[in-house]
């Protein structure tokens, strides 16, 4: 079996091909990232999703097929996203000292990054499904997905733009921290967390363990609030 074709062919057969391609891509990304000293822009998600498309375009793979191999990362995402209630458990102490301040932040982040979102779109001319896909962006992909089948949006889209929300998040917010001159990481990772949920977080521990932990705690607190706003705010301003 030495042609390339026939050996690709025998490869594509196998369920855990596109797993493996996936955690392949993602080492490579971060391997790339560290090179570059962790780098913002560097991001190891952006850079594994940029390798996973060029693959399944060379080979002419469709979505269906590389999800059909890849679904396990899929279902790790809803046992980490519950996973989410430990740092809030490890950092109790400190989040009822700052209670107020969080509260008032998640309100504000969660509440105008969905109807921001709904608001330009609307402006542009867009409606319907995309409206409902486009409304829980901003917070972890299962419970994303979970909102838009609910407002009947189109999970694929919204995992889409969860993605790039996420990825735009990590690659923007050291730098626009530093600029706004935040010191303070409680408050870095938390505004990360309600921003840019997983990928934000991920970030943040790369930065600091202090970041990471409220970033966690800022991600699964949006997710709560969030689906209780989206609904209401599609109601509102989705036409």
């Amino acid at each position: 079996m030495s042609d390339p074709v026939l050996i690709w062919s025998y490869l594509a057969q196998g369920p855990l091909l596109w797993l493996t391609a996936t955690l392949v891509a993602y080492l490579a990304g971060d391997a790339v990232s560290r090179r570059l000293g962790r780098a913002s822009w560097a991001n190891p998600v952006l850079i594994a999703v940029i390798l996973l498309a060029v693959l399944l375009g060379m080979t002419g793979t469709d979505y269906a097929t590389y999800f059909d191999g890849a679904q396990f990362v899929h279902f790790m995402l809803g046992p980490a996203t519950v996973a989410l209630a430990l740092p809030l458990y490890d950092n109790l102490p400190r989040v009822r000292r700052a209670a107020w301040p969080m509260l008032a932040g998640l309100l504000a982040g969660s509440g105008v990054a969905v109807v921001s979102a709904l608001l330009i779109a609307r402006a542009f001319g867009i409606e319907g499904s995309v409206l409902a896909s486009l409304a829980p962006k901003s917070t972890t992909a299962p419970v994303a997905i979970g909102i838009a089948e609910q407002l009947g949006g189109q999970p694929t889209l919204t995992a889409a733009l969860v993605l790039l929300t996420g990825i735009f998040g990590a690659i923007v917010v050291t730098p626009q921290l530093n600029a706004m001159k935040i010191r303070d990481w409680r408050a870095r990772g938390f505004a990360v967390g309600v921003a840019a949920h997983g990928i934000g977080t991920a970030r943040a521990f790369q930065v600091n363990a202090t970041a990471g932990a409220f970033s966690g705690i800022g991600m699964g607190l949006n997710a709560v609030l969030t689906a209780i706003i989206a609904p209401l705010a599609l109601r509102l301003f989705g036409g």
